[in-house]
């Protein structure tokens, strides 16, 4: 076996039917007492249960979390969290939640205590994001890791399928891309490739029937495995063009990691040989490319870029913005390159 390193990330994990129960008591063993819950507006009532169930801990709610987390939101937020004089912060939601609650973490030092409802997997990572005037910022910090986690698969049946499917392919963009970076690890292979099984078996299963409870639990812990794996490897040249396509013309980004993840696999597996045998193995077949390409397809996933709203002018600025900040990648990725891979999840072209 050849020499590697792994570090893992400190963070302290609960999962299980009603975990959400045991937010109070996890928020007195970390030593905090005045916590603000952020949401999205659509979950605003949900939050306003969770403040609830906090009892005189819970400072209310801010429920104004967005995608790709725009500066301006940021900066009403620290400015709200500062005012009720709150000492940590619990998102509650998806990635747009978390990423607010690091961009806090980031500028307060504030611990933040994630409750996923969606699959993204981002609460597991200590990368952060920052969207101003058309481009988005990313970078990594350790003071933006969640302190905690609380993963409750029944806080996810509610969770729209359509919203459900296209989470869980974000996090399996995730575990593919751990399987070729630079610091990827025996360790990580092995997360990598149980997340992806089990995502793909779950997101059927949950389009067949969303109140499956099973099901959700297996998406749950597959989303915590590729979650993982984003946060202990390198980001490559699919992660570079999702927050490239988000920032610049501010596309869904779960919706928008579920089209290039396909096309981006079929670029990069043919020189990661390692990765590409893995990915075989969790997928069961010869062309992990075309299989994810294919499920998304029948699990009803958008199929292009185009139907996200990007103009097709915007390619060119793909383009400039991808070869103007290095990445690492397994393969080298030329101008003509890229415009064919973009211009084919422009299009949905087929895979191959």
């Amino acid at each position: 076996m050849q020499p590697f390193s792994y570090d893992a990330l400190p963070m302290r994990v609960r999962f299980g039917e009603k975990a959400l129960e045991q937010l109070p008591g996890e928020l007195e063993e970390l030593g905090v007492s005045r916590t603000v819950v952020l949401t999205t507006p659509r979950e605003q009532a949900f939050g306003e249960q969770v403040d609830e169930l906090l009892g005189p801990v819970g400072l209310g709610v801010y429920p104004h979390a967005a995608m790709h987390v725009p500066v301006s939101t940021a900066d009403a937020a620290c400015a709200y969290i500062a005012e009720v004089g709150a000492d940590s912060v619990v998102c509650l939601g998806g990635g747009s939640t978390v990423g607010l609650g690091k961009a806090v973490a980031l500028r307060t030092g504030l611990p933040i205590i994630a409750v996923p409802t969606t699959y993204a997997g981002s609460e597991m990572t200590p990368v952060w994001g920052l969207t101003e005037d058309g481009i988005k910022r990313t970078g990594r910090d350790r003071r933006v890791l969640p302190t905690s986690v609380i993963y409750d698969p029944t806080l996810s049946t509610g969770l729209p399928v359509e919203v459900s499917v296209t989470s869980g392919f974000n996090a399996i963009a995730h575990a593919v891309e751990g399987l070729y970076a630079p610091d990827a690890s025996p360790i990580i292979s092995l997360m990598a490739a149980e997340g992806v099984a089990h995502m793909l078996t779950a997101l059927p299963a949950i389009v067949a029937d969303p109140a499956d409870l099973q099901a959700r639990s297996d998406a749950l812990y597959a989303a915590w495995l590729c979650g993982a794996v984003l946060g202990a490897t390198t980001m490559g040249l699919h992660h570079k063009l999702c927050h490239i396509l988000g920032g610049t013309f501010d596309l869904p980004h779960a919706d928008t990691h579920s089209v290039v993840l396909p096309y981006v696999m079929a670029f990069n597996l043919s020189a990661a040989p390692a990765a590409d045998d893995a990915l075989v193995r969790a997928t069961g077949t010869d062309s992990p490319a075309t299989l994810v390409r294919e499920l998304e397809q029948s699990l009803g996933i958008v199929g292009s870029l185009a139907e996200l709203g990007m103009p097709e002018s915007g390619i060119d600025e793909v383009i400039r913005q991808a070869l103007a900040a290095p990445y690492s990648n397994p393969r080298q990725v030329t101008e003509a390159d890229l415009r064919t891979l973009v211009t084919a999840a422009f299009t949905g072209s087929p895979i191959g």
